[in-house]
């Protein structure tokens, strides 16, 4: 599953790039997400529980950063274990630019499922992806204006989410910061979000 998106945050590129890599904000914005522990300047360990169909789960998951250019870009690759609900293994290149006050995100992720997530589907899982990172989006950029409870994010030039093999589709609940990602990435946050989503 490859998906990929571009969103618009009301914060600074600086700003962005350090909230991306604090793990505590990862934590409060991931959904699903218990703990975010920085392992060391470029790995992070997550555990977050999600559902996708009938199947429910906690997964582990395992997150390192390279290629890092602060604060315009870094690779995120991960994988997560959530017992007999299976496996979910992928990657996220994220890239960060300046459009006046506002950051413009760029990412691209990919991610694989394995056991019992395999089998329910591969359109379950796209949408439940999307749903996912666009929750964390939402979050993330709600959390860098301040205003946790009303503001929320906006893809770029329109809400705009893609997932490879389907054509544009709007990313609902949009309006300043959002995503696709994942998760993982986290993310990792946009990592969590590719590895099971993204497990991260």
């Amino acid at each position: 599953m490859e998906m990929n998106g571009e969103y618009r945050i009301a914060a600074s590129q600086q700003v962005v790039w350090d909230a991306l890599n604090d793990p505590e904000i990862l934590r409060v914005c991931i959904p699903g997400c218990e703990t975010v522990e920085k392992v060391s300047d470029t790995e992070f360990t997550a555990k977050v529980t999600f559902k996708v169909g009938p199947v429910k789960a906690k997964f582990t998951g395992d997150v390192t950063l390279s290629d890092i250019n602060p604060p315009n870009s870094y690779t995120i690759s991960g994988s997560g274990k959530g017992g007999a609900a299976g496996f979910g293994k992928g990657g996220a290149q994220v890239s960060l630019k300046t459009d006046g006050d506002e950051t413009i995100l760029t990412y691209t992720a990919n991610a694989s499922v394995g056991g019992k997530l395999a089998q329910v589907g591969q359109r379950l899982i796209d949408s439940t992806s999307k749903k996912l990172a666009a929750e964390f989006f939402s979050s993330f950029a709600a959390h860098l204006s301040g205003d946790v409870e009303t503001e929320q994010g906006a893809p770029v030039d329109g809400p705009e989410t893609t997932v490879s093999g389907e054509q544009k589709q709007p990313a609902t609940g949009s309006t300043s910061g959002q995503s696709n990602l994942p998760w993982v990435i986290a993310g990792a946050s946009v990592v969590l979000l590719a590895v099971c989503y993204f497990t991260r």
